[in-house]
């Protein structure tokens, strides 16, 4: 592609779709060209994580994972738009603007990485950085008929992250197959002295193995779209044409992992917010001579969205004396029995395969009628992996009236290399669809 087609490209996804919240002003000579997801730092753009606390804050550094990327020839040309802090299914929680499904404007593009699910869709050969806390990838790539790979937890570099939950948060990267993917999550990967937890992983490998045998969860299998359900199946009858087992079984502990997750996640992400005071970070407030409660709580008010707050509270509560042990040391011990669930499970199966998300893109004015319980609901399927720190890799699937339904797969730590060469397999056999797009 020529690169006044493609800055057409990035200035359409912006314009029209809202996929970008900042972009450059023209493309310079190079090999490849990527966008990063709104909470990681990039010097010459501001890092705003959706949230009109950091309205002008510009990083005077590159996050590890961007500036990795730029030293093998990649342009940085946008940040793209999510939810604020990461908070949310379908990006509209943002301070600035909520991205538009590039296959139906009124429908999401889900969250928190919306834009970057956007972005990968709209532009051929496109990388988006995306995060990815509880589905913040995977559910994007679902909605916007992309992969989204989520690596193991330490897999790539924190550093320059503004962090949602210190110990659920993962860098990863979405496009429009699995093979553009390859290359860069290789460049990406690796240990950072800036980031301790990404210091004790083990080296990747030559080449990834493809799975031989999945798991399909029967408790997976309940609540969905009638259409996604169908979809799903086939699926499963055509990676079995493939050569692949798939089987059924019980995995019980599933349906605790979505109540531990927020406690967890709020837990962390209530921590995290309380350096937006006006002082340190965030909104500086004009009048000086108040209480500090005062001075802070005006910040706040102004400058955090309603999720923000309510995640905030929710968060505060679970850390409370007289709380802590009833909910966060619980949802702790729930995190591990999820591992050891998964292992007991990769003891016979290569992997294990889901749907992704529960239903189709759904319409904005469908969005505007949930309930926030019911929003959290929706992430069931994603929060597991996430929660456990397990790679995964969300694909297209299916197309239910033209719009696309993904499937998810989920490998034992370290093993992303696995989930790649079961996701280059699967779009051999399984033509992906997008959206034209009319400049």
């Amino acid at each position: 592609m020529s690169a006044p087609d493609e800055y057409g490209l990035i200035r359409h996804a912006q314009q029209k779709h809202l996929a970008f919240t900042e972009v450059v002003d023209g493309l310079e000579a190079s090999k490849f060209r990527f966008s990063a997801k709104d909470n990681l730092c990039a010097i010459g753009f501001q890092a705003r994580a959706g949230s009109a606390v950091l309205d002008g804050y510009r990083p005077p550094f590159d996050a590890t994972a961007i500036s990795r990327l730029k030293g093998t020839g990649g342009q940085l040309v946008g940040k793209t738009t999510m939810d604020e802090f990461g908070f949310g299914t379908f990006s509209t929680n943002s301070a600035h603007g909520v991205p538009l499904n590039p296959f139906d404007i009124e429908r999401s593009c889900g969250g928190s990485s919306g834009g970057a699910g956007a972005a990968a869709c709209l532009i051929p050969g496109h990388i988006s950085l995306g995060v990815s806390t509880g589905g913040s990838i995977s559910g994007p790539a679902s909605f916007c008929g992309v992969v989204g790979l989520t690596p193991t937890y330490g897999r790539v570099s924190r550093y320059g992250l503004i962090d949602y939950g210190n110990s659920l948060d993962k860098v990863g990267l979405l496009a429009r197959s699995a093979s553009l993917i390859v290359p860069h999550f290789r460049t990406m990967a690796g240990p950072d002295h800036k980031d301790p937890t990404s210091c004790a992983q083990p080296a990747l490998g030559g080449k990834g193995k493809l799975p031989s045998s999945l798991a399909v969860p029967t408790e997976a299998l309940e609540n969905l779209d009638p259409a996604v359900l169908s979809g799903f199946r086939g699926a499963l009858e055509g990676l079995r044409l493939m050569g692949i087992t798939v089987k059924e079984v019980s995995m019980p502990s599933l349906r605790f992992a979505l109540p531990a997750y927020y406690i967890l996640a709020t837990s962390e992400a209530s921590t995290n917010l309380a350096r937006y005071c006006g002082m340190r970070f965030g909104r500086r407030e004009e009048d000086l001579n108040q209480h500090f409660n005062d001075f802070f709580t005006g910040v706040r008010s102004e400058s955090f969205g309603d999720e923000a707050k309510r995640r905030i509270l929710l968060g505060t509560f679970c850390r409370m004396v007289g709380f802590r042990s009833r909910y966060y040391l619980k949802s702790l011990a729930v995190r591990q029995m999820l591992i050891d669930e998964y292992r007991r499970v990769f003891q016979e199966h290569d992997a294990v395969l889901t749907p992704t998300m529960p239903f189709v893109p759904p319409r904005f004015d469908e969005i505007s009628r949930m309930k926030p319980l019911e929003m959290y609901g929706a992430d069931f399927l994603t929060v597991p992996p996430n929660l456990t720190g397990m790679p995964h890799i969300s694909m297209p699937c299916h197309y239910a009236d033209g719009l696309p339904v993904g499937m998810q797969m989920v490998a034992d730590h370290w093993k992303e290399l696995d989930l790649l060469e079961a996701a280059v397999a699967w779009e051999k056999e399984f033509p992906y669809h997008f959206p034209e797009v009319v400049l």
